[in-house]
This record gives structure tokens, sequence and C-alpha cells, in this order.
């Protein structure tokens, strides 16, 4: 499976999860490339958008590599191969500083006037553009559960098989389009795949970000050939 760019993927994962349309879902995105796709995901069901921040943990001679993930509260996610590829403990601690520092510019940067929308008793889907290793997701999944929300959906469009039987432990429902054997980056599975910046991030959120109320319900107009 091929998806013309994230705006077409976010449209196929929407009508994946049609379901919760009308039920006032948390979609929450892991910046920064997914934030485009919740904005059309809560857009079209009809609930709101947040982020959920979150950073890998690279490995020390791959920095692409996640050797784990780190939440905001500075809980994190260690693979199962971390040590294989020379993450010992302390390069781990050591990198954990590093990504909190970061989050915590994000934070500031993407809602700088309110904290994070509660969560608790909602349905909430923790959105990402694909799954590798799966730490990211896991790390947010595990930020979102400790706000005891209704219902917690991971929904991805693409993800290594391994990765994906990982993470379902973390949810109550995984919703993946495509997971394929021969799965090597998330990347591979689009035409486009351009870089996501802040200020496109920022965009995304100000439509939810005055009061806590989701912009209205809008229909997507799908991309017909080419790529964006």
């Amino acid at each position: 499976m091929m998806f013309q760019d994230r705006a077409d993927a976010a449209a196929r994962l929407a009508d994946a999860l049609s379901t919760y349309h009308g039920s006032h879902p948390m979609v929450l995105a892991i910046p920064r490339g997914a934030v485009p796709m919740g904005r059309i995901v809560a857009d079209r069901l009809g609930g709101e958008l947040d982020v959920v921040l979150v950073r890998k943990l690279g490995a020390p001679w791959h920095a692409e590599l996640a050797v784990g993930a780190v939440d905001e509260s500075g809980w994190i996610y260690v693979t199962p191969f971390a040590e294989a590829v020379g993450a010992s403990p302390a390069y781990i601690e050591e990198e954990r500083n590093g990504q909190l520092a970061l989050l915590r510019q994000r934070r500031a940067l993407y809602t700088p006037r309110r904290s994070a929308y509660p969560l608790g008793g909602r349905t909430v889907i923790v959105l990402d553009d694909g799954l590798a290793t799966g730490a990211t997701m896991i790390a947010a999944l595990h930020a979102a559960r400790q706000q005891q929300p209704a219902r917690l959906i991971c929904a991805v469009p693409v993800a290594a098989p391994d990765s994906l039987a990982l993470v379902r432990g973390h949810a109550d429902e995984v919703v993946c389009l495509y997971a394929p054997a021969s799965f090597r980056a998330v990347g591979e599975h689009y035409q486009a795949f351009a870089q996501v910046d802040d200020s496109e991030v920022v965009a995304c959120l100000a439509g939810d970000a005055a009061a806590g109320h989701p912009k209205p319900a809008r229909p997507l107009r799908r991309q017909r050939g080419g790529t964006a």
C-alpha cells in the first residue's frame, strides 16, 4: 500500500475510525509529522486535537534508530535491543535528559497559553504517521494512559509487524491500515513525505487553542493523481 502523502493517509485513517464520529474524541498527535494528520482526523471525527510530547532516544551510532523513548514526565521505554547496539544505562540517561530539555521547549512553543487538555474519561486516539520500532508510540500511549481515558486507541497508517505486536499491549484498540512483512521505513510508503516544521504544528493546533472546542467537522477533498 502506498499513500500519496500524509493528508491521504489521514483521510484513510479517519474512514477507519469513523465509528468514533460524534463521540468527541481527543486526537493526540505525535509531533511533528503526525500533527497535520491529526488536524484532519480530529476535524473529520468532530473531535479535538492536541499533541502528546514524546521523543525517541537515538542509538549511539545511528540517531535515527530508536533505542527507546521518553515522555514529558521523564518516564522512559527502552527497546529490547538497546544494549546490543551500544546503548548503556548511562547513555540512555544522558539521552533522556537531553530529550527532556527539548520536550520542555516544544511544550512552551506549541501550547504557550495553556496546558495539555485533560483526558480522563474520554476516548483518546494517539496518532503517528507510522511505526518503525514503536518506541515513541509506546511512550505516548503510556503518557495518555496515566490520565485514565475511557478508551485508548493507537492509529497509524503503516507499521512494522513486530512493532505493531509490541504496541497492542499498550492500547485498548489498534487501527493500522498496512503492516507489510517487508517493512523497512515509514517514508517508503508515502509518495511525498515532506518534513513538517514547528510553524505548521502551531497552525494545526490553533483551531483548538482558544477554548478547548473543536473546529467544525468538514469533508476532506481527496487528491486525485500526482503528489503534493
